[in-house]
């Protein structure tokens, strides 16, 4: 059975750009599209009349038209696509966090109806990123960035163990779409060798090693998709400021998200925190496993 692109929707403006990217994705892959509304509105029926000659209670009623219409959307965007609506009673990012145990990725808003502003990350996205067991992509941008294959999909490379899976998810959102790959080390002099003045031979080792991070990193994946144009790019600089200037041209970020057994809370670095909160186009969060 083909897993299909989840994409969580709760009719605001924001949940409506995500099916669109969804639908996209899933087509590009060849995928179906799961539209998913969750809601715990169980919670609030007991104070909310029952004006309707449907007896079904009404906010199950509207939580069916929100899913509903999301996937007559994607349905119209995509037309030869296999698309379903889905209704969960569960908490949004529970929901999605199970859905992402047999999904090719979770599509989410950058926030949903209780965002305060737009440079601030919804709790739902947030919180499905640092746990979903699949890819997690989170619309930021809007359509002109992220639907133009002249944009290079920009991989974050950490080191060689630590980013396997994002590398090759990055390799085939550039296939599927057509698209340069732009990979991307940061490096930095550690604060001993500045201060000991140690010169332009420092330096150029530092870089140097940075290069070859990403020629070791970037090998296998390349063989194995050949068509795809890789640029390599080293960068002095802290990692979150150097991909914040990258993704200023890219249509997607993908970054690798260790999941590390027995440790609790929102397992995402501080890199992975400031592209998820203020980049200008799509990031991609793949779990690491470790």
């Amino acid at each position: 059975m083909e897993h299909p692109v989840v994409v969580g929707t709760d009719g605001s403006t924001p949940s409506l750009q995500a099916i669109d990217l969804a639908a996209d994705e899933a087509a590009r892959h060849g995928v179906p599209l799961r539209v998913v509304f969750a809601s715990l509105w169980e919670r609030y029926e007991s104070v909310v009349p029952d004006i309707r000659e449907d007896k079904r209670p009404p906010l199950e009623v509207l939580a069916e038209t929100i899913a509903a219409s999301g996937a007559e959307r994607a349905g119209r965007r995509q037309p030869d696509l296999k698309v379903t609506g889905r209704v969960l009673a569960d908490e949004p990012a529970t929901a999605l966090q199970e859905e992402s145990h047999e999904a090719f990725a979770v599509v989410t808003g950058s926030r949903g109806r209780g965002g305060i502003a737009s440079l601030l990350l919804g709790s739902v996205s947030l919180a499905v990123a640092a746990r979903a067991t699949c890819p997690v992509i989170v619309v930021h941008g809007d359509e002109k960035t992220w639907d133009d294959s002249s944009r290079p999909v920009v991989l974050g490379v950490s080191e060689l163990a630590e980013g396997q899976a994002a590398t090759e998810f990055a390799f085939r959102e550039a296939a599927a779409r057509h698209s340069p790959l732009l990979a991307v080390r940061a490096w930095r002099c550690p604060v001993y060798e500045t201060q000991g003045h140690l010169g332009h031979g420092s330096v150029a080792l530092h870089e140097e090693k940075a290069a070859t991070v990403l020629t070791n990193v970037l090998h296998e994946p390349h063989r194995a998709h050949p068509g795809v144009e890789v640029r390599h790019r080293v960068a002095e600089g802290p990692a979150h400021h150097v991909l914040m200037g990258a993704s200023a041209e890219a249509g997607l970020v993908v970054l690798g998200a260790p999941r590390r057994r027995g440790r609790a809370g929102l397992q995402l670095g501080r890199v992975t925190h400031a592209l998820l909160h203020h980049a200008t186009c799509p990031v991609a969060v793949v779990p690491e496993r470790h």
